[in-house]
């Protein structure tokens, strides 16, 4: 009996030393890992690529062993130069200030304004003066109406071009004349009254006392404004009726006709804009989008009639994800190429801007197809009809996220890969289009920059070739990509593994899993990152890191991405825990009975999310700044995704509604004047977790905003994990000094 006693002790201790983490020495370490791993210990790692304006000469710099090093390359004359500073080099190159040669979007917009905080809402009431293409008359409002004046002649000689105007629906400062200045196109609108968000700042720096904060902040359901398109013709006096009255004005003897669009083509609308007048001033196209985002239009106002043609018609039944469409006109706006999802995939379509002669809209021609997305139009070369973009996907024997840059012809014939080695491709083009420089690289496979042909994708010079050896030396090792089948057993997800820089295969090592996975985007690095914030020190405490990118998120057709249509509660975890058991199978030391989550914003919700639907895998969770309830954050980002109007599914989604099903440990954190994410959606939380009788911590992080907790909140959650995962106290914070 002594025996087994003295076997099973040893046994026991022999385990804890195997399970030893989360001591001072795991938190030294691990906080030593941002200034071991910096992007500066890469040698050889080109960074802000250019081009000296319009020539051939490429630009950018790398770090080496001897300092930071700025070169220039001539591709005509195969010329390169090294210089010491950047001033040196732009000195020796006459360098201009620097255009960037990707600029896409062509709408006739002047009216874009730059608001004083990313979620006030313009409302076009500005005091300006618009000049018409001619430069002889002036727009402007005045009184809410519309009034005209000649420029040069006395102020008191002007125009009102419309008397219906009132303060609550009142005519837009957002004037466009058309290109003969014989036509104005404006909008009437109508004002809504604005929700605010109020914030105690309890201890800011310039003062004693608290302040409060007020900030405009629609939020789903809320009133948003209309818009009403009117046109008005304007006749003037010709020149011979000018001759005869020298002292006269064209605004004397002016005609007006106003003409006044359907309210009905146009009703309930989340936005009104992209207003633009074709070449030949016959008519404005506008895009129309219909609020919850199931009817998406490009329209055509006749400047004579007022009457509306449909260009294009995007229709869904969950959702048109909005933020992925482009427009440009070519052919002298006879034609537009479009982007759209309407065969699940995002692709280019070519459009005739104007009917036939028998009145009737020609079928929309694809340029790119296949069951691969289109990520962005980098240019339209309208004089070789010729399109670059960059798309993922296309290569069916590689990671199906990786972007690579290609160049296609109108018809769609001659699609040529301008990028073809394997990686995640960053391309900056010449101005002219004849080249390109390309930097790839992929999570564990270092960057190399290549000049190619932007004409075939020829390789040209191989211009520099990553050097890890001083990361490595500092202990660096590389994530792992991983894959595996999500919840239907048949689709791959793509996910990384971290591992300490200690790792030890015979130890067993509890998972954290990262989680951001709000729709409209995929969040997987795919480039190399020598040091990744969310995961490299976490992991050095003695976790595995992981992070997957599941159903409901972006680049793998509509339908992956649609999981998410009025269910933001799935956040992709179904896929997620699949592939984390998938992986624990393969790897024995990662504990699939011991796993964690955390995350912020989006990630906020989703890891409180995954205790209250899975609290049977997840064991504990972080969660900062989280949108808990769909109903109280940004009005754009949730009505995009759970719809309009707000309906059950909305309360089936909030972590609030569900806080009582909390079974195991959780922390929150909140930014105490987090301006992105409405503080109130985690103190809700927080208030039905205190109703429910449930145990849990909170961090309140004082003068913060959208954070997933500064340092101190990045300690708290470090040490909640060892905590909750391996089952120890964590080190005093004073021993880590």
């Amino acid at each position: 009996m002594k025996l087994k006693l003295i076997g099973l002790a040893a046994l026991t201790l022999a385990a804890t030393a195997v399970r030893a983490q989360g001591t001072a020495a795991d938190y030294k370490r691990a906080y030593s890992l941002q200034s071991k791993f910096q992007q500066k210990t890469v040698a050889h790692w080109a960074h802000d690529i250019g081009w000296k304006d319009s020539s051939s000469v490429l630009h950018y710099y790398i770090d080496t062993q001897d300092g930071r090093r700025y070169i220039s390359y001539d591709v005509t004359y195969g010329i390169s130069k090294t210089y010491n500073s950047e001033r040196e080099m732009k000195k020796a190159l006459g360098m201009k200030e620097r255009r960037n040669a990707n600029g896409q979007r062509t709408y006739n917009d002047p009216f874009r304004h730059k608001e004083s905080f990313w979620m006030d809402t313009y409302d076009e009431q500005d005091q300006r003066v618009v000049a018409s293409p001619d430069g002889k008359l002036d727009a402007w409002i005045e009184n809410n109406n519309v009034y005209v004046h000649e420029v040069g002649k006395p102020w008191s000689k002007k125009r009102a071009l419309s008397q219906d105007g009132t303060i609550g629906r009142y005519y837009s400062s957002d004037i466009y004349w058309s290109p003969d200045s014989r036509k104005i196109f404006v909008c009437k609108r109508n004002k809504v009254e604005k929700r605010y968000v109020y914030y105690v700042e309890s201890s800011p720096a310039d003062q004693e006392q608290p302040c409060l904060h007020k900030q405009e902040y629609a939020k789903p359901g809320d009133e948003l404004p209309q818009h009403w398109p009117v046109i008005f013709t304007l006749t003037v006096p010709d020149s011979a009726a000018m001759a005869k009255n020298p002292k006269g004005s064209l605004i004397d003897g002016m005609t007006v006709k106003k003409v006044e669009g359907d309210p009905r083509t146009i009703e309930n609308q989340y936005e009104l804009n992209w207003f633009w007048w074709s070449p030949d001033s016959r008519e404005v196209t506008m895009e129309y989008n219909q609020r919850g985002h199931k009817l998406y239009q490009v329209l055509a106002m006749d400047a004579n009639t007022g009457g509306f043609r449909t260009i294009v018609e995007e229709r869904a039944k969950t959702f048109i994800n909005y933020y992925r469409l482009w427009r440009q006109f070519i052919n002298d706006s006879k034609q537009m190429l479009w982007i759209s999802e309407r065969d699940n995939w995002n692709h280019i379509y070519l459009y005739d801007v104007r009917p036939d002669k028998k009145g009737r809209m020609a079928q929309p021609r694809q340029i790119t197809k296949g069951d691969w997305f289109v990520r962005k139009v980098q240019y339209v070369d309208e004089a070789n009809r010729v399109i670059y973009f960059s798309a993922s996907g296309v290569n069916k024997d590689e990671d199906p996220y990786l972007v690579h840059y290609y160049r296609i012809d109108f018809d769609g014939k001659n699609m040529t890969c301008l990028t073809p080695a394997e990686g995640n491709h960053y391309a900056v083009f010449s101005p002219d289009y004849k080249y390109l420089v390309d930097v790839y690289s992929k999570t564990d496979v270092p960057p190399v920059t290549e000049l190619r042909s932007a004409v075939d994708g020829k390789l040209l010079k191989t211009l520099e070739t990553a050097d890890i050896s001083k990361l490595k030396a500092n202990g660096w090792v590389a994530p792992e990509i991983f894959k595996a089948k999500g919840r239907d057993g048949k689709t791959d997800m793509w996910g990384l593994i971290y591992r300490p820089t200690n790792f030890d295969p015979s130890k067993t090592y509890p998972i954290i899993e990262y989680i951001y996975a709000g729709p409209g985007d995929a969040y997987v690095p795919k480039s190399f990152t020598p040091f990744f914030w969310n995961a490299t020190a976490l992991a050095e405490l003695g976790f595995i890191v992981v992070q997957v990118d599941g159903m409901g998120t972006s680049y793998r057709g509509k339908k992956f991405e649609e999981i998410c249509y009025k269910n933001l509660k799935d956040a992709g975890l179904p896929d997620h825990i699949q592939w984390i058991k998938a992986a624990a199978a393969k790897y024995p030391y990662m504990d699939a009975n011991n796993v964690g989550i955390y995350g912020m914003s989006a990630g906020g919700q989703e890891s409180t999310t995954a205790l209250l639907f899975h609290g049977d895998f997840y064991k504990c969770a972080y969660s900062s700044c989280g949108c808990h309830d769909n109903r109280m954050d940004k009005i754009w980002w949730n009505e995009q995704w759970m719809g309009w109007p707000v309906d059950s599914s909305y309360v089936e989604c909030s972590n609030v509604y569900n806080a009582h099903k909390l079974e195991r440990p959780l922390m929150l954190a909140v930014g105490e004047i987090d301006n992105n994410v409405d503080p109130a959606s985690t103190y809700q939380v927080v208030d039905a977790l205190e109703k429910a009788g449930k145990d849990f911590d909170l961090i309140v992080i004082p003068g913060a905003r959208h954070t997933m907790g500064e340092a101190f909140g990045e300690h708290k959650r470090f040490d909640f994990f060892v905590k909750h995962l391996y089952k120890v106290d964590p080190p005093k914070w004073s021993d880590l000094k």
